[in-house]
């Protein structure tokens, strides 16, 4: 833990959790070999996998209450880039690349765009999928505007582990990160 970085009491970082000047809230399990970098934060009873990278200015969002609601989870070797925001009991799935900037929501469409056409996913983000934030039209009353989604532009390839990586790379060689 690197000061300022603060782990509240209640919350369980297991061995070689590298936590920047951060915040991981009471409740909250961050795995083995996760980097969570400057800013970026973890709220209450969040689930965090290993060998996951929180690029700075993350946002996971937390939940105490009310009894039974779901936390967020975001599995193992996920990366999340810089200043995405993942709240309100989104799954994100194993090895997962969350593009900087994208908000995940339980309202937030997911929409896969590789195939012929177009489909919507709800609250969670498949497996080794690479997401970047992107914009869909939504009619309304005063017109037809553009609201936030997130669209899954591919799957996580050999040249996208190694640019994720480089952390444990860096870390395996004994130099600080």
């Amino acid at each position: 833990v690197v000061p300022p970085g603060t782990v509240r009491y209640g919350a369980h970082l297991e061995p070689g959790v590298v936590l920047m000047p951060g915040y991981v809230n009471i409740g909250a399990r961050v795995g083995s070999g996760t980097m969570v970098d400057t800013w970026a934060t973890v709220g209450s009873c969040a689930q965090i996998g290993r060998e996951c990278h929180l690029s700075g200015g993350v946002g996971i969002g937390g939940v105490l209450e009310p009894p039974g609601a779901r936390p967020v989870i975001v599995e193992d070797g996920c990366f999340i880039g810089s200043r995405a925001i993942i709240v309100e009991g989104f799954h994100v799935e194993r090895e997962a690349v969350i593009g900087a900037g994208v908000v995940l929501t339980a309202s937030t469409k997911v929409i896969d765009v590789t195939g012929d056409e177009p489909v919507e996913i709800t609250k969670r983000v498949p497996e080794r999928s690479v997401v970047i934030p992107g914009t869909r039209m939504k009619k309304f009353p005063a017109g037809e505007f553009g609201v936030p989604c997130a669209l899954i532009i591919g799957k996580r390839k050999e040249s996208t582990d190694r640019k994720t990586s480089l952390n444990a790379a860096l870390r395996d060689h004994g130099v600080a990160v």
